[in-house]
């Protein structure tokens, strides 16, 4: 694509690395196959090549943002499936969110919309917070079909209907691993899901420590900045980012990490994005050195748990029990019998499959967990969630949410399992099978507890 910025423009980091991508576009339209919001409403400016042609001309004009460019805008759901389809590697991310930042600055939204962005961010963000927002919204969830404005009404939905007690293990601390200390790991605990489900987090702790790694909950890490980074609100995210950088780099420089552990998918594609989001600024050298350690909780277990030759059947299922692990790694007993065979719908959350390019890892580690894995149809395609745009975009989101759960029960699945809390959230409150977090079944696979949602659903 040909660009006409000027050079004063180009001295600015963000429209040089915009105009970079605009560039590597030519214009093919093979983003529009598998947008979503191209899927629903069947808007050109609804599809990636759209939204491209209209932050083009709002950046290379310098100009106002106008409600027409700011709504098409808006109704992307940063889900990045047509960084996966595109031949030519544009990179829609970094361009998107330029976009959004440029709006943020320049245009003056309603006052409503003004008001419901600035309410998520004062309050997804803080856990304690949020718990109490949660409360709200149960004792006021009967009252749900009642609001006027629709997102209203998606926020009090949303709200679950068991708030999860606080859980120790959020706090900043160490634990041990269990035999042989083979890694010692970061883990980031985030924000929204430490109100939201419990669960994870602990899990994961125990999944982690049993294979040999000690897990180091730093003092200081928080929300990764995702959820105010996609409203366009650089300021605040770059703050929690920036907090983030500073506790891990403490403990990389302390007694040192191999890897930052990240189970929510959202969160671990912001993370390893630090390096790009800092490059100019003072922290850039230990935003770099973060995002370079960086992993999805799956990249980190199947490290832990690689066979020592491809293995397959009740074969795999030893190798991941411990059966062939080196002595003193803490790896437990083989499979409880009841979790085997369990038909297991595998959801591929878009921050994971198409953010950070991992679309292997989770399923094979439940095949050799003993799971029967299936997928759905067009498991491209996002869920609805994105962050708050199940919130700001109720209507887009709910056809997507009822469109990915209809061909997630036509697998007829026992269980729905995915990495990422917000699809969890949007999948769970209209499923009709328990969904939970990939680590939880690994984790009880190898010796852990039965996931609390299946023992809930009996």
């Amino acid at each position: 694509m040909q660009t006409n910025f000027t050079e004063t423009q180009l001295k600015d980091p963000d429209v040089k690395r915009s105009n970079e991508v605009l560039r590597a576009c030519v214009h093919c339209g093979f983003c529009t196959a598998t947008c979503p919001t191209y899927q629903v409403l069947g808007d050109e400016l609804d599809s990636p090549r759209g939204r491209i042609y209209l932050i083009k001309d709002m950046l290379e004009n310098d100009r106002q943002p106008d409600a027409k460019t700011v709504r098409h805008i808006d109704r992307c759901l940063s889900c990045l499936a047509c960084m996966t389809t595109c031949p030519s590697g544009v990179h829609y991310m970094h361009l998107v969110d330029h976009a959004r930042a440029y709006i943020e600055e320049r245009y003056t939204r309603p006052l409503p919309e003004r008001a419901l962005r600035w309410v998520l961010a004062r309050i997804l963000p803080y856990p304690g917070r949020f718990r109490l927002a949660l409360l709200g919204a149960k004792i006021g969830r009967p009252f749900a079909r009642l609001m006027p404005d629709p997102r209203l009404k998606a926020m009090l939905e949303m709200a679950p209907r068991r708030i999860p007690p606080v859980s120790p293990n959020d706090d900043p601390q160490v634990f041990p691993a269990q035999g042989e200390r083979r890694k010692r790991v970061a883990l980031m605990t985030g924000c929204a899901q430490k109100a939201l489900n419990t669960d994870i987090n602990d899990a994961t702790i125990r999944l982690l420590t049993r294979l040999g790694c000690e897990v180091v909950v730093a003092e200081g890490a928080g929300c990764c900045g995702a959820l105010t980074h996609h409203m366009g609100k650089i300021d605040e995210s770059h703050a929690s980012a920036a907090r983030n950088i500073r506790a891990w780099t403490r403990e990389i420089d302390g007694d040192g990490l191999d890897a930052i552990v990240i189970n929510t998918s959202g969160c671990g594609t912001t993370v390893k994005d630090y390096g790009h989001m800092f490059r100019t600024e003072a922290l850039a050298e230990d935003a770099a050195r973060v995002s370079s350690l960086a992993r999805d909780v799956s990249e980190v277990l199947v490290e832990l748990l690689e066979p020592a030759h491809v293995a397959t059947g009740n074969e795999a299922r030893d190798d991941i029990a411990g059966t062939d692990a080196a002595p003193g790694h803490g790896v437990a007993a083989p499979p409880k019998p009841e979790g085997q065979g369990l038909t297991v719908a595998y959801h591929a959350a878009c921050s994971l499959q198409h953010g950070q390019k991992i679309k292997a890892h989770p399923k094979e580690l439940l095949k050799r967990a003993g799971f029967t894995v299936v997928e759905p149809a067009d498991s491209h395609l996002c869920c609805g969630s994105a962050g708050t745009y199940n919130l700001m975009q109720p209507a887009i989101s709910k056809e997507l949410k009822t469109r990915k759960l209809a061909t997630l029960h036509a697998r007829d699945p026992d269980v729905i399992a995915a990495g990422n809390i917000g699809c969890m959230m949007q999948l769970a409150s209209g499923a009709q099978v328990p969904v939970v977090h990939t680590v939880e079944l690994l984790d009880w696979a190898t010796g852990g507890p039965k996931p609390p949602a299946l023992l809930r659903a009996g």
